[in-house]
């Protein structure tokens, strides 16, 4: 069994700007993500993202602009010597049509438990809001709510 740490992406990895952000040059990691991830690498986690992407469903960027912007953290993740087990996004819309992956739907989440054999006693997921903490409790995982763009530094001893 494996211990993760699973993160929301906008305003947990990357700043939340009001928007959707898809395009790299409107991709910034947030503080303390990288020495977050190192201390909790060192500790033996893995990495995985879980993101509602519900722009794609509208129609506003394509799948392939979201894979390009997560390749981008990927690379920016790598600088720091941090690598991702997976990368989980939902295409879908709420507003649109119904699914079982969108947050607070447990889907990715569950996905990630049962693909990386995660020890959910071990595990936690991090998240900005409301929907991620559905998302965690239905998953069975431990939650940290953070508030959008805070510094992870801050929750280091929860390691």
């Amino acid at each position: 069994m494996n211990k993760a740490i699973i993160l929301d992406r906008d305003g947990v990895i990357n700043r939340e700007r009001g928007g959707y952000t898809w395009k790299q040059e409107d991709f910034v990691l947030t503080p303390g993500i990288i020495p977050f991830l190192q201390a909790a690498r060192d500790k033996g986690y893995i990495f995985i993202v879980v993101t509602n992407q519900g722009g794609i469903a509208r129609g506003m960027f394509t799948a392939a602009e979201v894979e390009q912007v997560h390749e981008y953290m990927r690379s920016l993740l790598r600088q720091g010597g941090i690598e991702l087990q997976e990368i989980y996004y939902c295409p879908h819309s709420n507003r649109l049509e119904r699914c079982l992956c969108r947050k607070p739907g447990s889907l990715m989440l569950e996905k990630a438990i049962a693909r990386f054999r995660i020890d959910v006693g071990h595990s936690f997921f991090i998240g900005d809001h409301e929907r991620d903490q559905q998302a965690g409790e239905a998953a069975g995982i431990p939650f940290v709510r953070i508030e959008p763009n805070e510094d992870l530094m801050h929750y280091v001893d929860i390691l």
